[in-house]
């Protein structure tokens, strides 16, 4: 079969190298591109051919899947897979896999790591530091003893969850389905209105459904604390953007952290969050380590 990676993933040469040795010993061919492109034409010309393709984040349209009459499988290299078009993968009869699990320990690091960031304010400071200034009469928050409200306790949130046990915090937790674990460590499912409204620190790690689309919108960030902050590493649309940035620029909410967007990014350079108060933005790095690509 004829294999197209859309991109190396951040692979090195030498594990690109073993991955297609790997594949031509079983008699497949197998090519992937240096330079990632989003760009609909670039991607069919690239995949016209394939029979199985990998891809991570790059959005696959409908026309892409029309372009590729040979095609049998798209490897899904990234957890979600909201930026494939399944209901038509489905009538052509193309197996859609994901990577379930890989990058777990990864974004649940970056959640915590969000956290401090803003109750400390770690990254402000960096900056205003390096233009000679000083604390003043700040006075950050210690993540010990706060309440997390997880939005979702599949794998990722159950890994925040034990982590944030060790920090010393009380979580409870709203999810479609609940996990028997959780009531080992303590944590106590509640209704999302509840969870909002109790919570210091609200962390999303739901998969972007249509039962999930803009679930955290006005109404629901009126609920929070003008003292919580909101970190959301799992799908941008998960939390109404204009009502984000509403909430962020009239203090509602005291901050966010965000490593996903109503896009990806890079994001436009007017892009509204990107002038919101006591707002730390990354773009879209959770998944994104060593260890969890390789």
């Amino acid at each position: 079969m004829k294999i197209v990676a859309l991109e190396n993933f951040g692979l090195s040469l030498d594990q690109i190298s073993y991955l297609s040795a790997g594949f031509e010993s079983l008699g497949h061919t197998f090519s992937f591109f240096e330079n990632r492109s989003e760009e609909e034409d670039t991607i069919i010309e690239r995949a016209t051919d394939a029979e199985i393709l990998i891809v991570s984040t790059i959005r696959i349209s409908e026309k892409v899947i029309h372009s590729c009459p040979k095609l049998k499988m798209i490897a899904v290299a990234f957890t979600g897979c909201d930026h494939i078009p399944l209901a038509l993968c489905r009538e052509k009869g193309i197996l859609v896999s994901n990577a379930a699990g890989y990058s777990t320990r990864a974004v649940a690091e970056l959640a915590i790591g969000m956290m401090i960031d803003l109750l400390r304010r770690i990254t402000m400071f960096n900056t205003e530091t390096r233009q000679a200034m000083g604390r003043g009469i700040f006075l950050g928050r210690e993540l010990s003893g706060k309440t997390v409200g997880i939005i979702g306790t599949g794998a990722i949130g159950m890994n925040v969850a034990r982590i944030l046990k060790a920090f010393g915090c009380e979580v409870v937790a709203y999810s479609r389905s609940k996990k028997s674990e959780a009531g080992e460590l303590g944590i106590q499912y509640l209704k999302l209105n509840e969870v909002l409204a109790v919570s210091d620190i609200i962390t999303i790690h739901t998969p972007l459904t249509p039962q999930t689309q803009n679930l955290i919108g006005e109404r629901e960030l009126g609920l929070m604390k003008s003292t919580a902050i909101l970190i959301n590493t799992a799908r941008g649309g998960v939390v109404n953007q204009a009502a984000l940035v509403k909430a962020l620029n009239e203090k509602k909410i005291a901050g966010a952290a965000l490593d996903v967007f109503d896009k990806e990014p890079p994001l436009p350079v007017d892009h509204p969050l990107l002038f919101t108060p006591n707002t730390v933005v990354v773009p879209h790095i959770g998944y994104a380590t060593q260890e969890a690509i390789k």
